[in-house]
């Protein structure tokens, strides 16, 4: 009768080993469904993120627009002059009253950077751009800026604020890693 025993014996610990190394297999299952769900949530949180980057520029954008249609369109006398610098948006000293076109110089959002991508004619500034490379995900604007319709990257989405009569001779984004104009970092940043 040992002999019995010892099989119960040894049945009874070979099922309890079954039921371990399926407990163990049904938590490797768990870790890796809370693996993708995690890679997922992050991939989601990186789109959200990059959109809000993306209305963030759009915004910051047509800020500097604005300001530099209003340096120009405020401009004494019958010659219409556009900005020198982006400190000019700032403080615009052709008044006995300085006048502020623009109220910061805003940090490009998809760089971090102050350091804006300039678009002249002459020397004179009349649009900003980002200097990212990066690809965007919006491609539909509204009439507003639908000329960036289209464009592959950030640095090709240009807020201009020539009026309908300039005929600026623009310059195309720098090269990815190039180092961006003179002139470009405003004084103290």
């Amino acid at each position: 009768m040992q002999t019995g025993k010892t099989y119960q014996r040894t049945y009874g610990q070979y099922s309890q080993c079954n039921q371990y190394g399926f407990g163990y297999i049904l938590v490797l299952f768990a870790i890796a469904a809370l693996g993708l769900l995690t890679a997922g949530a992050g991939q989601v949180w990186h789109t959200t993120a990059q959109r809000e980057k993306e209305a963030d520029l759009l915004f910051i954008g047509n800020q500097f627009r604005q300001a530099i249609r209003s340096y120009h369109d405020s401009t004494p006398g019958e010659t219409k002059q556009y900005p020198a610098t982006l400190q000019n948006l700032l403080e615009d000293n052709r008044f006995p009253m300085p006048r502020r076109h623009l109220r910061q110089l805003y940090r490009d959002p998809m760089t971090g950077s102050t350091t804006w991508g300039l678009v002249k004619a002459g020397d004179r500034i009349i649009g900003v751009h980002s200097l990212s490379d990066s690809k965007p995900f919006k491609q539909v604007f509204d009439r507003r800026d639908e000329a960036l319709s289209g464009k592959l990257h950030y640095n090709e989405w240009i807020f201009t604020g020539a009026t309908a009569t300039a005929t600026p001779a623009t310059t195309p984004p720098p090269p990815a890693g190039a180092t961006p104009a003179a002139g470009n970092k405003p004084n103290g940043l």
